[in-house]
């Protein structure tokens, strides 16, 4: 059994992501900032459905504690799947933009990437297989008003994918990252009503979190090994 990491787990994408990994057999260790308890009803449903799981708590952006975090999931073993899901929004328009705003959604996106990619990096290379993947945004590659500080952070994570893509390609690791469009989560509640998604997306429909969570599943498995260094969109045909 595979033991995976879901950042930002308590949340729409991120739960259906465990739910999934927990299905296909892994122990999936469910990862919330303050959202503990919303963290730990993912794992119990987990549980409930037979599967193998786990909470924990920290936030990404401190460097100490996710250090800290890190190193009491790897006391029980090496983590082999991670998928670094965890993200906020903090939108405005740029030259109304603060720098709280600016900085916040960075540190949470790229910050948080490397401060628990990192440490996971080196144990997971001992073991010769691995898979590490990105949620990112369809804003960082096509941009959106408003997001200009949320569309910075993906591209640079998209950047820093196929970069760690190259590093551990011969070390049996994988490095991807998903780019979805508009995902019916509570994210998008108040942003996106009916009529403006039948405009936005070709298939006129918002995306389920699961269709996100099977794409997630299916890049972690062993059938994915040749796939890595990709940006993949999910976005209903919006580009």
């Amino acid at each position: 059994m595979k033991r995976a990491l879901v950042t930002g787990g308590s949340g729409g994408i991120g739960a259906a992501i465990a739910r999934r990994l927990a299905a296909d057999g892994h122990h999936v260790v469910v990862h919330a900032n303050r959202g503990l308890e919303k963290a730990e009803a993912v794992v119990a449903a987990i549980v409930a459905a037979g599967g193998s799981a786990e909470a924990v708590a920290f936030d990404v952006t401190e460097h100490a504690a996710t250090n800290a975090a890190i190193e009491r999931l790897l006391d029980a073993g090496p983590i082999q799947i991670l998928v670094n899901n965890a993200g906020i929004h903090a939108d405005a328009v740029f030259p109304g933009m603060s720098a709280e705003q600016w900085h916040s959604v960075l540190d949470v996106s790229l910050n948080g990437f490397f401060n628990v990619t990192q440490p996971l990096t080196l144990p997971m290379i001992r073991t010769r297989w691995g898979r590490i993947i990105n949620i990112s945004s369809v804003a960082g590659i096509t941009g959106n008003r408003g997001q200009v500080n949320y569309a910075a952070a993906k591209g640079a994570l998209h950047a820093a994918t196929k970069s760690l893509a190259l590093e551990v390609a011969s070390r049996g690791i994988t490095v991807n990252a998903v780019a979805p469009g508009i995902v019916a989560t509570g994210m998008i509640d108040g942003t996106f009503d009916a009529e403006t998604i039948k405009k936005l997306v070709p298939m006129q429909r918002a995306g389920k979190p699961e269709e996100v969570a099977d794409l997630v599943g299916f890049l972690a498995s062993e059938r994915a090994a040749y796939i890595s260094g990709q940006i993949i969109s999910i976005n209903g045909a919006m580009i």
